[in-house]
């Protein structure tokens, strides 16, 4: 059962490691700055779609590596 829960962990770490880098940056210097905070202030308009899925994604691998890593440690130790 520990093999089979570290390679699940190793399947959670590359999956975040994988939408992460699949995001889109919030910035991009000082002009990222300016455009950012209009953006924020008269919202996003194109593929917001994509970008909330992907920060949900992100969220629940995260919360998943999270809770594996910590059943984990307890299991080895």
């Amino acid at each position: 059962m520990e093999i089979a829960l570290k390679i699940l962990l190793i399947i959670f770490a590359l999956g975040l490691i994988a939408v992460v880098l699949l995001q889109k940056g919030k910035s991009a210097g000082l002009s990222g700055a300016i455009s950012g905070g209009a953006e924020h202030l008269f919202g996003k308009t194109k593929a917001r779609g994509l970008e909330l899925f992907l920060q949900r994604l992100t969220i629940g691998l995260a919360f998943g590596f999270f809770i594996l890593a910590l059943i984990v440690a307890y299991l080895v130790k």
